[in-house]
């Protein structure tokens, strides 16, 4: 089998695409074809050639050939140029014997040994295809109930996490780990065994996992109420707790090792559009797509940092490049549909009934560097607000156009939409993933994240490897003003962060912050200002200083249900020991991280007083750390 240097050596300058070695090594390990000996026998100009080819024939029977053949080389474009990533699955599989092309899939579990093991057949069929999975385990009856059927009890929900952990283990996925989202109720009588199934970092290493938490709880929470807990199978209360007890270990474990993240329930299924078909109980393994029973998603990603252009030399968004990146990008995420194959007869179903997508975004915090604009700055929220308000508008446009084209989603009579009169191709169109992988082919920020560092290694655990990045934007910025030396990089590569290096200038540290100048309010104010225009969800995650307090992430948590969102996410640095971004030495003590504040709050000051408008706070989703599976996404 011929290795990476000898492969890349034989390609042509025009056949990798202008990528450095973090991308080609990227697209090499994880996404370019082989053949039946493993070696690689496409270059990345030729990935996407597949790509293209393959989704625009979803076209064939509404289109002349001459007009497909228009829209393959669209899609060429697009990709060619990262201006549009699709999904790992889809750039893995398109073209191939292995047709699946949808990341997301969520399996009912049935309270019955029959149904449990239905359901990790079915799971196990999605993996061996890539697929990453969720499943509502809170379905399932107490352990030490009595089972008729068998004369003994029940041995729990979190005895069978275990069973589909080790599916996941077993089943390969060529270089990949898989990833799969294990949702609880938090009326459940085993609740507190699901909050604590994570303290050990050895078990369930295949599960995020996340509370279901109803606004009757959080009120019970405020109030300091007893709340009930109700056995699934019998729907009798088998007991009280204490609300805030509960939500204080809930808020713990997360401090402690950033699992379970919290999913407002009640908040998701308001915001469902399809409610005839049923209701949500799961999400896909990082949290940004809600799927009903057996419902399927696929995603691609629109590169922000990608959509500046320069006016006289001053950047500015090209809103036009992004509008026509949409309408390209919907197109093809609705042909992923009908261009995909699925393991089981009621996933088909479902994928066809409601064609669900999800159309998000990479580059944004790359964006936002190149526009001067504070990521934790009332500007830079606006922003976010504007970019996800145009693709919202254009998609669903796009929407109506295909619609008229090909028909609306089988699934349309019934819903939201047919009583607004709205006739629209799918169910739902954007959703913010982590895009983590998929950022580094981009070479850019990942979904809608903050940078992690201006320098740092990143360990891929899929493919055994470790990935060195600095930030291109700073360091044109740093060349341009003067003050670049490879004396400086490498002292920001030993801490990630300005914080404290005097020879760069304070109006830079301002623009170029990282995740950890970040506040956790800013946080929840970004991921609210950008779900305001996304029909599914927001994969982002509140992250911490290890100095956190265990109160921070409490008032976290409930500042995110007040807000309006679906769930939320927090990561306390360092707090796992397989942490995937790294530097190598965080010099980030609380003191420092408020001093910081207080520098740049000056002139928050001054941009807030402008505003014409409050902080936007409204329905919002959970995101997951770094160190999991967002290659599935």
């Amino acid at each position: 089998m011929q290795d990476y240097k000898t492969f890349m050596a034989g390609l042509s300058e025009t056949e990798k695409l202008g990528f450095n070695d973090n991308q080609l090594r990227i697209v090499y390990a994880k996404y370019l074809k082989r053949d039946a000996d493993g070696n690689v026998i496409e270059s990345p100009l030729g990935m996407f050639k597949r790509i293209s080819a393959e989704i625009a024939k979803s076209d064939l029977p509404f289109k002349s050939k001459n007009e497909v053949e228009s829209i393959e080389k669209e899609f060429l474009d697009m990709m060619s140029s990262l201006e549009f990533i699709p999904g790992g699955r889809t750039i893995a599989n398109a073209g191939t014997p292995v047709k699946n092309l949808a990341n997301c899939f969520v399996i009912p579990v049935e309270d019955s040994m029959e149904g449990i093991f239905e359901a990790v057949k079915k799971a196990a069929l999605i993996q061996k295809r890539g697929g990453g999975v969720g499943y509502c385990f809170s379905t399932l009856r107490p352990q030490g109930t009595w089972v008729k059927g068998c004369s003994g009890v029940a041995s729990g929900p979190i005895s069978f996490m275990r069973v589909f952990d080790v599916m996941c283990s077993t089943i390969m996925q060529g270089n990949r780990r898989g990833a799969q989202m294990a949702t609880f109720h938090v009326w459940h009588p085993d609740i507190e065994q699901f909050v604590t199934a994570k303290d050990d970092l050895t078990q369930l290493t295949n599960f995020n996992i996340s509370v279901m938490i109803d606004d009757k709880f959080m009120h019970a929470v405020e109030k300091n109420e007893m709340y009930d807990l109700i056995d699934p199978h019998t729907s009798e209360v088998v007991k009280q707790v204490n609300a805030r007890d509960l939500f204080d270990k809930i808020s713990y474990h997360a401090w402690k090792t950033g699992e379970p993240g919290v999913l407002f329930v009640d908040t998701a299924n308001r915001f469902n559009k399809i409610k005839h078909l049923g209701t949500f109980k799961a999400t896909n393994p990082c949290a940004e797509i809600w799927l009903l029973d057996h419902e399927v998603c696929n995603l691609g990603s629109i590169n922000l940092d990608r959509m500046v252009k320069h006016e006289d030399g001053v950047p500015k968004v090209n809103w036009e490049k992004l509008k026509a990146t949409t309408r390209k990008a919907i197109r093809f995420l609705d042909n992923v549909i009908d261009a995909s194959e699925y393991p089981t007869p009621e996933i088909t179903e479902m994928a066809k009934k409601t064609r669900r997508i999800g159309l998000g975004v990479l580059g944004f915090a790359d964006m936002l560097y190149q526009l001067s604009i504070p990521y934790s700055s009332e500007q830079g929220r606006k922003l976010a607000t504007e970019v996800m308000r145009v693709i919202d508008e254009e998609g669903w446009n796009t929407s109506e156009a295909l619609a008229n084209e090909k028909g609306v989603f089988p699934g349309w009579k019934g819903s939201e939409f047919e009583k607004e009169g709205r006739k629209v191709r799918n169910c739902a169109i954007t959703a913010i993933a982590p895009t983590g992988t998929l950022s580094m082919l981009g070479d850019t920020s990942g979904g809608c994240e903050p940078n992690f560092a201006l320098a740092f290694i990143k360990n891929s655990h899929s493919i055994g490897a470790t990935f060195t990045y600095g930030n291109k934007h700073f360091e044109k910025v740093a060349k341009d003003r003067g003050f670049y030396s490879p004396e400086l990089m490498k002292r920001i590569a030993q801490q990630g962060t300005l914080d404290g290096i005097d020879e760069v200038p304070d109006d830079v540290k301002r623009i170029f912050e990282v995740s950890f100048n970040i506040s956790a309010e800013e946080h929840i104010y970004m991921q609210a200002a950008f779900q305001k225009y996304v029909t599914n969800a927001v994969s982002k995650t509140i992250n911490f200083p290890n100095s956190a307090t265990l109160e921070q992430v409490k008032a976290g948590y409930m500042l995110s249900w007040k807000s309006g969102c679906k769930g939320s996410t927090v990561y306390r640095d360092g707090s796992r020991g397989n942490q995937v971004l790294n530097i190598s030495e965080v010099k980030k003590e609380a003191s420092k991280a408020e001093t910081k504040k207080a520098e740049v709050k000056k002139e928050e000051a001054k941009e807030t007083k402008k505003a014409d408008e409050e902080p936007i706070m409204i329905q919002t989703k959970p995101g997951k750390k770094e160190d999991l599976h967002c290659t599935f996404c």
